[in-house]
């Protein structure tokens, strides 16, 4: 019933296309973005095609005889528009199968979009790998999304910095400039963690280029000085919180307060929801408490991203 075809640079229009009106899809899985650093993936993403037609999508990628949702997405899974059903979702993920093991795959390693993300409800993905693939839980990660209509009250120390912020003057810039927000938040993730951002510079830069309805810097000042910003992720149902940094005067004068009282109750109004992201170590099986309560400090609460695997027996 349904004809399994690897991506090539010649579907890119076809893909992207299917991309904007599916269901449960991101910005993310548009080629430009998963495109960028094709270099360091071997990409083996997937279109379904029932009748002719495309009917779904899959970002992909191989190591070895594995199959993976796409490492440089930070979700994947099935791509659907409304024509999806759960009856041939089930018969998609056989020929998924009988394809895989065709050409020598023999496990699977599955990020499904969080719920969060879709437009309608799609999880149709996730009944037909539990009963056609065998598929089990391999990791399970927390992020913090706050429901931005239920507007659960801050903690009492946001609300103390955000009238601190308030009080000194701090200002909001909406489209601020991400070179000198990148400065704050190298220094920051190596006196904390010893590492960097998973994008350079140049790669921020030229990703918010080609989407800059969708990559936003926001950065506070402080006395005309940078003091905090956040680079959000923008799509319909979520505002994604990518990276976010202060230096010193940006804790001490509620930066990240000001920021998120921009972003909750002035600029995204009818965008359901905020995510701060995950706040784990160690492949996510250790919970950074201060990093999560702050965070919940907000009236963040969890949403789980979850990885699946399944394993395939090779044709004889």
């Amino acid at each position: 019933m349904f004809e399994v075809k690897r991506y090539t640079p010649e579907d890119k229009s076809i893909w992207d296309k299917y991309v904007d009106k599916a269901r449960n899809a991101t910005f993310l899985f548009h080629r430009d973005y998963m495109d960028y650093h094709a270099d360091r993936f071997l990409d083996h993403s997937l279109l379904f095609y029932k009748n002719s037609k495309l009917y779904a999508l899959l970002p992909a990628h191989q190591i070895d005889n594995t199959l993976y949702s796409h490492f440089g997405l930070t979700y994947g899974g099935l791509i659907m528009d409304t024509n999806v059903t759960i009856v041939d979702t089930c018969d998609l993920f056989d020929a998924l199968n009988d394809y895989l093991r065709d050409i020598g795959i023999v496990k699977v390693m599955y990020r499904p979009v969080p719920w969060i993300y879709h437009l309608h409800p799609s999880e149709e993905d996730l009944y037909a790998i539990f009963w056609r693939c065998k598929a089990r839980l391999s990791v399970r990660n927390i992020g913090t999304t706050i429901f931005v209509n239920q507007h659960l009250r801050w903690r009492k120390d946001h609300l103390r910095r955000l009238r601190k912020a308030h009080e000194a003057g701090v200002t909001v810039e909406r489209n601020a400039s991400i070179d000198d927000f990148w400065r704050i938040l190298e220094d920051n993730l190596y006196k904390r963690f010893n590492s960097k951002p998973v994008h350079s510079l140049a790669e921020i830069k030229m990703l918010k280029e080609r989407f800059p309805d969708n990559i936003i810097q926001y950065n506070a000042y402080k006395d005309g000085q940078i003091i905090g910003g956040l680079t959000v992720y923008l799509s319909q149902q979520v505002v994604h919180g990518q990276y976010s940094a202060t230096n010193d005067d940006g804790k001490e004068y509620g930066a990240m307060e000001a920021i998120y009282e921009q972003l909750m109750y002035k600029d995204y109004p009818n965008i359901p929801y905020l995510d701060f992201g995950s706040s784990t170590e160690n492949n996510c099986s250790v919970i950074n408490a201060g990093l999560i309560a702050h965070k919940e400090g907000y009236g963040g609460r969890g949403v789980c991203y979850d990885t699946y695997e399944w394993e395939l027996g090779i044709r004889s």
